[in-house]
């Protein structure tokens, strides 16, 4: 695994909900080089939201040898899909495999037939990412009621002012880290 000399990926415990806000906001931090300052300085989720996933879990890390959280994943299960909500790479983390190693997790961890997802289209993390994963995107014919809640909820936060795409993966054809 190239972070750490043993990485894990358990689930994220009620102590680290706060640290998982600092990912969070370290995450958003290259969206300001796109000029994406909303999304940058956007609160992450609220120490309540996370709890809920914790205590469902629906919350799962991905440590250092330490044993540090240095990246998060959260989902919820939508339309039959596991629905990534949230993953997100402290920078430090950047391009060596922890968001890989989480989403590869939650395709066989959940029992899920596939992930679905919404995210930036043109941001080069986003789904240009996604798709390098084998995620496609969905055209709006191919949305489930869920995913048309999830895309309304979003619109509903201004985060529609930057192109957004849903997509979906098989998860069992997804790679292995």
């Amino acid at each position: 695994m190239p972070v750490g000399a043993h990485p894990a990926i358990r689930l994220a415990l009620a102590a680290e909900l706060p640290p998982l806000q600092d990912i969070e906001r370290a995450a958003g931090e290259p969206f300001r080089d796109l000029g994406m300052t909303e999304i940058a300085d956007d609160d992450p989720p609220a120490l309540d939201l996370l709890t809920t996933y914790q205590l469902d879990d629906r919350a799962w890390v991905f440590t250092d040898s330490d044993g540090t959280p240095g990246a998060y994943l959260i989902w919820q299960e939508v339309d039959g899909a596991a629905h990534i909500d949230q993953v997100s790479v402290h920078p430090r983390l950047a391009r060596r495999g922890a968001g890989r190693a989480l989403i590869s997790h939650l395709a066989q961890e959940s029992g899920h037939a596939a992930l679905t997802l919404t995210t930036f289209a043109q941001v080069p993390w986003n789904a240009p990412y996604y798709t390098r994963l084998g995620f496609h995107t969905l055209s709006d014919a191919q949305l489930t009621d869920g995913l048309r809640e999830i895309v309304a909820e979003e619109s509903s936060m201004g985060l529609d002012r930057w192109p957004r795409v849903c997509m979906r993966r098989d998860a069992d054809r997804f790679p292995q880290p």
